[in-house]
């Protein structure tokens, strides 16, 4: 029997400046992870070029970084995905333009994409060329209101188990009008459900509001396909532990990408939080609004 191979997890920490990407890094090595900041992104494929190590590795990566695009991030979170003994998850660390524009007037830096204009403009400029980047993040954490420390044990709360049996979930809603998430590892089509849309008094709202999920879960198939959709998920997510996954991915989505897909994300990650595993709701189409 051929000798199972170790797995190295790769995150990739991104997110506007300012919004505590070197405070994250700084966790990540009291953690035990490996961590280079801002390697050149032609470089980052000779890091899946040696046998993996089973070690953490966390990269961070922004604007500053040589050769960035968040194309080419993108492209090298799935060329770490298909290679065998790596697995890869986007960590998202974002904050409100104000509190930016707050913390770049406490230190008096210059925005690194616009040094020679006002620091808002620049944050504004790069929220909006991050703007997909943060789309297809696994793990988005907001910092506006955590302190160093407290966003240290958010992390801590993520990763910190990462070496002994950590999984991390994110739950994807989506509008399959927009098309199907990329990256996803696992998505289940939730069109069949009756759709709340249809209801004029539900149409405006959304499936995170108690009349849309009493409504979705009145359907008289919904008691069963989320039984079945909670034991394959339990079947599976120890088995993708042992196997040194460190990230998985499934999709809901429906016509909209408002109301029943985002609905079973709700009450699936209440599900599997109350069981104890690390979970990431994304409300795609929600969050585009």
């Amino acid at each position: 029997m051929s000798k199972k191979i170790q797995q190295t997890n790769i995150v990739l920490v991104t997110g506007p400046s300012g919004a505590g990407r070197s405070t994250a890094i700084n966790v990540f090595e009291d953690l035990g992870f490996e961590t280079i900041d801002n390697m050149p992104l032609s470089l980052l494929p000779g890091l899946l070029a040696g046998q993996p190590s089973g070690r953490q590795i966390a990269l961070g990566v922004d604007i500053r970084t040589r050769d960035f695009s968040v194309g080419a991030v993108l492209d090298i979170h799935e060329e770490i995905k298909r290679t065998e003994g790596f697995d890869s998850t986007i960590l998202f660390l974002d904050c409100d333009t104000d509190n930016l524009v707050r913390r770049y007037s406490e230190t008096r830096r210059r925005h690194p994409l616009t040094p020679d204009d006002t620091p808002k403009f620049g944050i504004e400029q790069e929220k909006k060329l991050l703007s997909t980047l943060r789309l297809r993040a696994d793990v988005l954490i907001e910092t506006a209101n955590l302190s160093p420390h407290d966003l240290k044990q958010e992390l801590k709360n993520w990763y910190a188990d990462a070496d002994a049996g950590y999984l991390a979930i994110t739950l994807h809603s989506f509008s399959y009008k927009r098309g199907a998430p990329r990256g996803i590892d696992m998505i289940y089509d939730c069109r069949f459900l009756n759709n709340p849309y249809w209801d004029k008094d539900l149409r405006s709202l959304n499936g995170t509001d108690k009349k849309v999920a009493a409504y979705v879960k009145a359907d008289a198939r919904f008691d069963e396909f989320y039984e079945r959709l909670l034991g394959m998920c339990e079947f599976l997510l120890p088995a993708y532990i042992d196997e040194g996954k460190a990230h998985f991915s499934l999709g809901l989505g429906c016509t909209g990408g408002q109301h029943r897909s985002v609905c079973i994300a709700e009450v699936l990650g209440k599900s599997l939080a109350d069981s104890g595993w690390h979970v990431s709701i994304r409300h795609r189409e929600l969050e585009r609004q």
